[in-house]
């Protein structure tokens, strides 16, 4: 949601003069707060792609798709490539969680079950109809029936369609499309180009270009300010990768190697 209602501006210039001339309290109000999805006017295509196996485990192998670059999204931001760079060195702590809730129970993946990565992808390999590029941040997750059993079930059914990053703002640019606006106009010329959705910009005349964010946490959510996160792909280790049971002497047995011997004792 934006900071301020835009409709109560009858004129874009109206509009444009506002934003830059409030621009540096309308920036320090966006770092301010830390950034969730919202109610959204975009139609999503579900782009779940689901490997679903024979087995019956209690952990999934989840790649998720949590941001994209390079479109605008219902917070009138574009994302640029490269905004996660620093924020992925520096913080160890990140979490795919259920629907942005910091809670014990809405965390589907941590620590040594989480791995957060960018990765280019073409639009059409994420199942959209945009030209070129877009950077993605990805989780790799290991999603366990015992954390979140919800949460495991919809990733097993092909039911999580959207995520969404909660994150808070480093380095924002505006960008507005009227010459009148020097900084503004050569931001708008110089990200425009690489936005996936033209039209959303083309309709607002003015976006706010992210350059550097701090990610915080990855939500699976109904439906995401930023459309193009889908689920790449969810598959279940294959039958004899259960973790070893460790008998009382200490040696580590496999779950083949501990049946063969219960057969051998009956």
């Amino acid at each position: 949601m934006e900071l301020f209602d835009i409709s109560k501006y009858k004129t874009k210039k109206e509009l444009f003069e506002f934003l830059v001339t409030n621009k540096e309290q309308l920036i320090a109000a966006k770092k301010a707060v830390t950034k969730h999805s919202d109610g959204i006017n975009y139609a999503a295509e579900s782009n779940v792609i689901a490997t679903k196996g024979q087995s019956d485990n209690d952990n999934l192998q989840v790649k998720a798709v949590i941001n994209t670059t390079n479109l605008m999204d219902s917070h009138y931001d574009v994302h640029l490539p490269g905004l996660w760079n620093k924020s992925l060195k520096e913080n160890r702590s990140i979490m795919h969680l259920q629907e942005h809730e910091m809670k014990f129970d809405k965390i589907i993946a941590k620590g040594n079950d989480l791995k957060a990565s960018v990765k280019t992808y073409s639009w059409k390999e994420l199942g959209y109809n945009f030209a070129g590029n877009t950077q993605a941040l990805i989780f790799d997750s290991t999603v366990k029936r015992s954390r979140n059993a919800f949460m495991y079930d919809e990733y097993k059914s092909g039911d999580v369609d959207n995520h969404s990053v909660g994150m808070q703002y480093v380095k924002i640019l505006l960008a507005v499309n009227d010459e009148d606006y020097g900084a503004e106009y050569e931001a708008w010329e110089k990200y425009y180009p690489e936005i996936a959705n033209k039209e959303q910009a083309d309709s607002t005349g003015y976006f706010w270009a992210v350059k550097e964010a701090k990610v915080i946490e990855g939500s699976a959510v109904p439906l995401g300010s930023n459309f193009a996160t889908p689920t790449l792909e969810v598959k279940e280790p294959p039958e004899g990768t259960h973790e070893p049971i460790e008998p009382p002497d200490g040696t580590q047995l496999s779950v083949k190697e501990f049946k063969n011997i219960l057969k051998e004792l009956l």
